[in-house]
């Protein structure tokens, strides 16, 4: 039976796409994000011509919206140094994910986890160090100068706001890399029957010293719970493993997901791994 963690194991294990796949060596990578393949298209071609919000819409054409009340300043966050707070919302974004910036801590059994959206100016040098690890690069292909993945995370900043490039702290510490998207305004709802408000969870561990502590499937369940606290819409936080990685699909199920079925993707095969809200206090 393979480990229920991809850190967990013997074998290093990795991942694109939402998916994990077996590599050499002795260190276990907890990585679950896009590749080729990957759900997460940028490319103006390859979207979904799906609905979007009437007061999304409305802010296009500037048109006047009603405006959020305006909420008190966030308390700090114990252990967490005050460069990496994000300093409010995402502007010129439309609201597609809930405001992932107000989202708040969340407890774990490792300490106080939160995701912060991106700066690029301050957390790219960050992001390229560890995009350019040997073990991450084979797999999320954004190794090179910091125009690489540079151009990755602003295309997401710069977008319409359906998917959010974020820093995961623990007890403020960058540890984490995370892309929370809209499933269901992602090509990848071409693959399989979407629901409104489907939520996709990209991850990727960072650091070699928070590899192999079993983090993946408790950071999984974590922000999988968040989202579904943070946005009373969704109903389902969607991955999309590959079929062949056992260990990267039993971290999955470790972590609440259900297997749902069997999908075609450009590339490869893929397990969706679906949360519901209905079944989180089950699983």
């Amino acid at each position: 039976m393979p480990p229920t963690d991809p850190g967990a194991g013997p074998a290093p294990v990795s991942a694109r796409d939402g998916s994990g796949h077996a590599t050499d060596g002795s260190t276990a990578v907890a990585e679950f994000g896009p590749g080729p393949a990957g759900a997460l298209g940028t490319d103006v071609e390859d979207t979904l011509d799906l609905r979007l919000p009437d007061d999304f819409l409305a802010g296009l054409r500037g048109e006047p919206v009603a405006s959020l009340p305006e909420e008190a300043a966030a308390p700090p966050v114990p252990g967490e140094a005050a460069g990496w707070r994000h300093a409010g919302p995402l502007a010129g974004r439309g609201d597609l994910l809930d405001r992932v910036e107000s989202w708040g801590p969340t407890a774990t059994s490792a300490g106080e986890f939160r995701l912060v959206p991106v700066q690029p100016e301050r957390d790219l040098p960050l992001v390229v160090r560890w995009m350019n690890d040997p073990a991450v690069a084979a797999f999320w292909e954004l190794a090179g100068p910091p125009q690489v993945a540079g151009e990755h995370v602003r295309a997401q900043l710069t977008g319409d706001g359906r998917s959010v490039p974020c820093l995961g702290l623990l007890d403020g510490s960058p540890m984490s890399y995370w892309e929370i998207y809209r499933a269901d305004l992602d090509p990848l709802a071409r693959h399989y029957p979407a629901r409104p408000h489907d939520t996709g969870i990209h991850l990727l561990i960072g650091g070699a010293a928070d590899r192999g502590r079993g983090l993946g499937s408790m950071l999984l369940r974590a922000v999988a719970d968040l989202t579904l606290d943070s946005r009373p819409a969704c109903a389902r936080v969607i991955a999309e493993p590959d079929l062949c990685n056992i260990p990267s699909i039993a971290a999955f199920l470790t972590a609440g997901f259900r297997f749902s079925a069997e999908i075609g993707l450009p590339g490869k095969r893929a397990a969706l791994m679906v949360r519901d809200r209905s079944l989180r206090h089950l699983l």
